[in-house]
């Protein structure tokens, strides 16, 4: 077997392990009398090779598989320090605290309240101040508002977040509801895994409508004090990312009427929750909801268009170590959601290959991206439906796609006619399962909804980048570029409605 055979396999098993470990409980007697045999399968036919080298590889299997399932055990089990804190009650009421730290996403604004994540950097408890380093889901009024970075000081109970039982929705859910929230979460027999998805996330503990106070003085010394030089870094990094984030898609607001706004905003960003019900409504019927995500489509273009834009300046290794550079703060502007690091990731991956003329192996780097991405977060193999989601487009379109290409070789091109209406029905077939499992649904018109909508996806994209672009130097020109994106866009939107 090729060494790039094996290394393929030995991702297989450790994802083989995530996922065992995600349904069932594997205990620690089984871990280590598992590992047992699997070091003393690689002792002893390691040692000896007159032994058949299957079973050597199937002791690297089964410690890769084992090496799965203590990581999954590791993140599942763990504790952080709020836990001590959490559901505390003297009587029948609940025993506040003080939790001091700053906004560690961008809030989810409602119009009725506001969603934070909070990183708390200390807890003051009666006469006692512990110093932290966790995520807490705080839901409070509308007002004041926050943003990414604001100090905030709260005051209220700690609680464990509760399993909802809400109906899946077939759309991305925005990050401001509980039960959006568990929309993207595993499924429990009654409901949605809401506590899961939470841990995916990092935040074990929540907090509802606590006394607040913003940004001062000694806030702001408390968390100067309480962080890193990387992660001091990093705050200051992302403030400035989500404030031209927050400008651009204003720029495009005043460029371009709605809804079209909104869709643009939701195919260059990722932010979707301007986008009317009714119209989102009927991206679902459609089966055209992943338009509004960035996806791997996406990432593509940008990828390709920065790159060769950048090879006409700088030395092509120059060139590709900046597109990393712009790939990652893209990434870092739309939330870093599972599908867009997926494929930022598969992006990269291409990039380098062209960068630095390596043989690019399709199969490998899939399981490569998920797997370190399974590594950093283990709860998305099972608890995450969009990477599952997104991970079966890609391997349809992988596997499937060449396979019917083949067959239908006799078949016109039409130009890209044919190209696209086989990649769309590939990934259409492939996520049909999960589809139905999680959302009871599957649209039939979402074929020709996609064949004809999808053509103009790179126009719409481009056209409205340059109007945001144009519109934060001078408002005027990013509107007269805007009614090329609203030409456009009408189009796309008119099909969806039509089809719906």
């Amino acid at each position: 077997m090729h060494k790039s055979q094996v290394f393929f396999w030995l991702l297989i098993s450790f994802l083989s392990g995530i996922f065992v470990a995600s349904i069932f409980s594997v205990g620690q007697t089984f871990i280590y009398a598992g590992l047992m045999a699997a070091v003393g399968l690689v002792g002893i036919f390691g040692y000896n090779k007159s032994f058949n080298g299957r079973l050597l590889l199937a002791g690297f299997l089964s410690i890769a598989f084992l090496f799965g399932v203590i990581r999954f055990n590791s993140v599942n089990f763990g504790q952080d320090s709020l836990d001590v804190f959490t559901d505390l009650k003297a009587g029948n009421k609940r025993i506040e605290v003080v939790v001091n730290g700053y906004v560690d996403d961008e809030p989810a604004d409602s119009g009725e309240r506001q969603v934070l994540v909070l990183k708390a950097k200390e807890l003051i408890a009666e006469d006692k101040i512990v110093p932290l380093n966790d995520r807490i889901l705080v839901t409070i009024n509308n007002f004041p508002k926050f943003r990414y970075g604001n100090t905030v000081s709260v005051t209220g109970s700690l609680e464990k977040p509760a399993n909802l039982t809400v109906p899946l929705e077939v759309r991305r859910p925005s990050v401001g509801s509980s039960a959006d929230h568990a929309s993207k979460a595993g499924r429990t027999s009654n409901g949605i895994d809401y506590a899961t998805y939470l841990k995916k996330e990092g935040i074990r503990t929540t907090m509802f409508y606590p006394k607040i106070s913003g940004s001062d003085k000694h806030y702001d010394t408390l968390i100067y004090h309480s962080v890193g030089f990387f992660e001091g870094a990093k705050i200051g990094l992302y403030k400035k990312i989500f404030w031209l984030k927050n400008n651009f898609e204003n720029t495009i607001n005043k460029s371009v009427s709605e809804p079209n706004a909104s869709f643009i905003n939701g195919i260059l960003l990722g932010s979707r929750q301007n986008i009317p019900d009714d119209l989102k409504e009927a991206f679902n019927k459609t089966g055209t909801t992943h338009i509004l995500a960035i996806s791997g489509y996406n990432i593509m273009i940008i990828s390709w268009a920065v790159l060769a834009g950048l090879v006409h300046f700088f030395r092509r290794r120059t060139a590709f170590w900046l597109s990393v550079v712009i790939i990652v703060l893209f990434v870092i502007l739309t939330g870093a959601s599972a599908s867009v690091v997926r494929a930022a990731v598969m992006g990269l991956l291409l990039l380098f290959a062209n960068g630095y003329g390596r043989l690019y192996n399709p199969k490998n780097s899939i399981i490569l991206a998920g797997a370190a991405m399974v590594w950093l977060n283990p709860f998305s193999l099972v608890f995450d439906i969009g990477f599952q989601l997104s991970f079966a487009a890609v391997l349809g379109l992988m596997y499937l796609y060449p396979y019917l290409d083949s067959k239908l070789s006799k078949v016109p091109k039409f130009g890209t006619l044919k190209e696209i209406t086989l990649m769309t029905l590939t990934a259409q077939i492939t996520v049909a399962p999960l589809l139905i499992y999680y959302f009871k649904n599957i649209s039939f018109v979402s074929l020709p909804a996609n064949i004809l909508i999808l053509p103009f996806i790179p126009a719409a994209m481009f056209a409205g980048f340059i109007s945001g672009l144009a519109g934060m130097v001078f408002l005027p020109l990013g509107q007269l570029f805007g009614y090329t994106a609203w030409a456009i866009t009408t189009y796309q939107i008119w099909v969806v409605n039509l089809f719906s």
